[in-house]
């Protein structure tokens, strides 16, 4: 890492994969349906509907509302960010403060409403996704690793075959796959020893990084580091 805006997006980008994680985990334990990646429930949601037993069909509408709502996520990002490239002057700190929103609403909802919640959750995950899809070529993702590991491998192999790969381009996909999955630690172990409402810090984590963002954004960065 060379520049300060890597180091902003290594950050950015760990902490955001280390919230997602801790939120997916949640919810997988908690209800059986991802709200942090797709594959897995359009995959579930054939099989339940393959199934066709009442249980599968039922767990059916909370994959539903998964898919849902990360794609409706993905939409809003895309109407309120609408640049795919990360561009730090772009209003990150008010969407992460809103995602944040959505994350204690979900845990709200949870006991009486798991289908709204789960659709909050995801709807969550989808913003988070889709605030930046690429920096400096590499494609970002901080919701799922699926890709990040793609591109990890693909980068390490043309580098053992003399190709010159920049460091950030390993650096940065390996450190979030890392936080990923420490947040998915995170979260199984408090999840299982405790009964702290995990997505109600979790959302309040959100809320602060997105106020500190918005107070260094206006205050630290020198404006050629957020539009350069």
């Amino acid at each position: 890492m060379n520049t300060r805006r890597d180091l902003y997006v290594l950050l950015g980008g760990c902490l955001l994969a280390f919230g997602a994680s801790v939120v997916n985990v949640a919810f997988l334990l908690r209800t059986g349906t991802s709200v942090s990646h797709l594959t897995g429930d359009v995959s579930r949601l054939a099989m339940d509907w393959a199934d066709a037993s009442d249980e599968a069909l039922t767990h059916s509408w909370q994959v539903l509302a998964a898919a849902l709502g990360f794609v409706l996520g993905a939409v809003l990002a895309g109407f309120v960010i609408h640049q795919p490239n990360l561009v730090l002057a772009r209003p990150y700190g008010r969407t992460v403060i809103f995602i944040g929103c959505l994350l204690v609403g979900s845990e709200m909802l949870r006991p009486g409403h798991p289908h709204l919640a789960i659709g909050l959750a995801a709807c969550a995950c989808g913003v988070q996704n889709a605030l930046a899809t690429r920096y400096r070529q590499i494609i970002l993702r901080t919701t799922h690793i699926t890709g990040l590991l793609t591109d990890l491998g693909t980068s390490l192999g043309m580098r053992m075959r003399g190709r010159a790969i920049p460091r950030h381009g390993i650096l940065v996909p390996a450190a979030i796959c890392v936080a990923f999955f420490l947040g998915a630690l995170t979260s199984g172990f408090t999840l299982a020893r405790t009964s702290v409402p995990l997505l109600t810090v979790v959302g309040a984590g959100y809320v602060l990084g997105g106020l500190v963002w918005s107070v260094v954004k206006r205050t630290i960065i020198p404006p050629e580091d957020l539009t350069g």
